[in-house]
């Protein structure tokens, strides 16, 4: 297949782009830029020029492909409303591309955006959360207004997605933490988020583009729920600071916009995932990735 991907020089984007390409497949990923077109080039994919603002580029782009892999999004908290609508408009643009064909578009969502109730496990069942309560939430709306358009339109819902380099909200935590001299953890940190290795992630979307059905939801979860105060620790150790437990009147000025997340409590199951793909996560846990964090140069 000839594979449209958006964020494809990004984390989990150069990932996918890599595991395509691995299995035999071509990929045509969207670029604004010359170092985006040539990072492109040294991955063995082909530059589209474009970007999400431009819906034209996407019809086009997805037009000229097999199927779509939606990643791209803008995580500039300070905008996250606009962006969310943005990324509304963009699946529609995607979806354009492929009208009147059965060829698949995966839209990436989180498995937050499953609405469980209170510390109950998220599922691939469970619907998404309104976008009036959850932003985010948009992504799947749009998903399920192209598939009710005939799209052959699915979603693929990540979690905290690691290596040794980036942590998903991890990675902010860990800026927040050496800033403030220490690791914290609000309450008993008892709160859980999902997690998966971003190799594990990357196989997950390919076989769910190869094999996918209309409508489905995935859930990319290798574990389905880590304890904010087990990464709290476990980053205590690597990085040589003490540890302790903040009140929620703390967790704004300790965590900034990721005061949000900070005491959600999220487990997902990728049960259901795991069953109808055939997927096994085999890569290495959150804390096990975070024992070996790489530590920017001093």
């Amino acid at each position: 297949m000839r594979v449209f991907v958006t964020g494809a020089t990004g984390f989990v984007g150069a990932a996918v782009t890599a595991e395509l390409i691995g299995a035999g497949h071509t990929v045509l990923g969207l670029t604004r830029s010359d170092a985006g077109a040539a990072a492109l080039a040294a991955a063995g994919a082909e530059a589209h020029r474009g970007s999400l603002a431009n819906a034209a580029s996407l019809t086009a782009g997805a037009a000229a492909a097999d199927g779509v892999i939606h990643l791209a999004f803008n995580h500039d908290f300070s905008t996250y409303m606009q962006n969310c609508d943005d990324d509304r408009r963009a699946i529609a643009a995607l979806a354009a591309g492929l009208a009147g064909t059965a060829k698949p578009l995966l839209v990436t969502s989180g498995t937050g955006m499953g609405a469980a109730r209170p510390g109950q496990m998220i599922g691939e069942d469970d619907p998404a959360a309104s976008a009036t309560a959850i932003p985010r939430a948009a992504s799947e709306e749009a998903a399920q207004a192209a598939a009710a358009e005939g799209a052959n339109a699915g979603v693929v819902r990540l979690p905290q997605v690691h290596d040794t380099e980036k942590q998903g909200l991890v990675s902010p935590y860990i800026q927040a933490a050496i800033a403030r001299g220490f690791c914290a953890y609000v309450g008993e940190g008892a709160n859980r988020w999902a997690a998966a290795h971003v190799g594990d992630v990357a196989r997950l979307y390919r076989l769910a583009l190869e094999r996918g059905t209309r409508g489905a939801r995935w859930h990319a979860v290798g574990e389905e729920g880590v304890t904010l105060r087990a990464i709290a620790e476990t980053l205590g150790k690597r990085l040589g600071l003490p540890v302790r437990s903040i009140d929620q009147g703390e967790a704004a000025d300790y965590f900034g916009w990721l005061a949000m997340f900070a005491g959600h409590d999220a487990p997902a199951s990728s049960a259901l995932t795991q069953a109808r793909l055939g997927w096994r996560p085999t890569g290495p846990g959150l804390l096990e990735d975070l024992a070996d964090l790489k530590l920017p140069a001093s």
